[in-house]
């Protein structure tokens, strides 16, 4: 709460119109950002494991 106090401050805002602006920018980034966002994840584990956890568990306990 206080990094809020001092963003908005050093913006001239008060913390809840520094607080709405925050919300407001965020839900505007939208699908856009967030398909860059997925994709820079997905490239970022490139290689790992990837499926079902259920299926990896069960795997693995009739493997022994």
């Amino acid at each position: 709460m206080l990094a809020l106090k001092e963003r908005a401050a050093a913006n001239g805002r008060s913390a809840e119109a520094e607080h709405r602006l925050i919300l407001e920018e965020a839900l505007r980034s939208g699908r856009n950002e967030f398909r860059k966002r997925a994709a820079r994840l997905r490239a970022g584990t490139a290689g790992r494991i990837q499926g079902e956890s259920a299926d990896l568990i069960r795997e693995d306990r009739d493997s022994r």
